[in-house]
């Protein structure tokens, strides 16, 4: 096999074949990143132009009734800060994150008991009401399709929910033996049949991960056409399970990315708080690959270092949203221009 016949082959089809997949990334090397990347930025200005989309993400609650191995919120973790936002303190964020020129606002949390359907719908209908031209997006985790109806009709627009990976075998050994991907799979397929705009994603690097996996969940993400995509290296938390499993890298990940551009030419693509995490360049170097969202903290200062996920998150600095400023800075010293549309899909 040839590299960069693959390369040529993903810019000018996007597509390849698992056994394709597997070659370039395993034969990766400086060279063709580098021709990747260029062909990665090339069809996100074709179709997006230099904007970035600005995502306001509030973290409403650091309590899950799930036991995700690689997870620092997990229910099993007694040392972790619990926390949960109330409906008043959520639109306060949005307000602050109104007035900053946001015009999506993200409400992720754990799968937390406490956010009943009947109060999660009051809190997107409130939202809605009071920001009518802005987007919703929820990342709640795994809901009944009755419950995702509710919330749509409420207000919501889109609703991030990663796979975490394509392989049964390689689910199992990230989730407690409750959580399935045949469960994830139907909820993806759910949300999307609803009418959401639907985000999947992965980790990489994660746990017992094969080059084999990473190909089939690109394959996967082609094959479902999501409207956007959530890649991220995984880090490990002191206080799980995986705590002392090597983390994934910026240069897979960003190499990961690119070719996801290249299969999904229109998808929105977040350069993910990870990505700035395990390196200080990460945002930029994701939008020099392909990415055209990122996604500041709008979280009150008080809980942000609360919700942690993995070690050393990113929790004040120009991953905030006050920081808008710096933020614009870097993005425009690369070529590129923060702007506050919705930023919806082109599909």
């Amino acid at each position: 096999m040839d590299a960069d016949k693959i390369i040529d082959k993903l810019y000018e089809s996007c597509g390849a074949s698992l056994e394709e997949l597997e070659f370039l990334i395993d034969c990766r090397n400086e060279e063709t990143a580098q021709k990747l990347f260029a062909l990665a930025r090339s069809r996100a200005l074709e179709n997006y132009g230099n904007k970035i989309y600005v995502r306001g993400l509030v973290e409403i609650s650091s309590f899950c009734k799930n036991d995700c191995l690689y997870c620092g919120i997990r229910r099993s973790n007694k040392n972790a800060q619990r926390y949960r936002l109330t409906k008043d303190e959520i639109l306060e964020c949005c307000r602050e994150g109104w007035a900053l020129g946001f015009r999506t606002f993200v409400l992720q949390g754990g799968e937390d008991a406490y956010y009943t359907d009947d109060i999660m719908t009051d809190i997107v209908a409130s939202i809605r009401a009071g920001y009518p031209d802005c987007a919703i997006t929820l990342s709640l985790g795994e809901k009944t399709r009755e419950a995702y109806q509710r919330y749509y009709d409420a207000g919501a627009n889109r609703y991030l929910l990663r796979h975490e990976t394509a392989t049964p075998e390689h689910y199992a050994k990230l989730h407690p033996k409750e959580l399935s991907l045949a469960s994830r799979m139907e909820c993806l397929q759910n949300l999307k049949e609803i009418g959401y705009q639907v985000g999947c994603g992965f980790m990489v690097g994660s746990p017992y991960q094969t080059t084999a996996d990473l190909a089939r969940d690109l394959l996967f993400i082609k094959s479902f056409a999501p409207q956007m995509v959530g890649i991220g290296p995984f880090i490990p938390h002191h206080d799980t399970p995986f705590a002392d499993k090597p983390a994934g890298t910026a240069e897979l990940t960003l190499f990961l990315l690119a070719i996801v551009r290249l299969m999904n030419p229109k998808v929105l693509l977040p350069a993910t708080t990870a990505l700035g995490t395990i390196e200080g360049d990460g945002r930029e170097r994701g939008i020099l690959a392909g990415c055209n969202v990122v996604m500041p903290n709008l979280s009150p200062q008080s809980v942000r270092k609360k919700y942690m996920l993995y070690d050393n998150k990113l929790s004040s600095g120009e991953e905030a949203a006050e920081a808008r400023a710096a933020l614009e800075r870097r993005v425009e010293a690369i070529g590129y221009r923060v702007v506050t549309d919705r930023g919806d899909y082109k599909g």
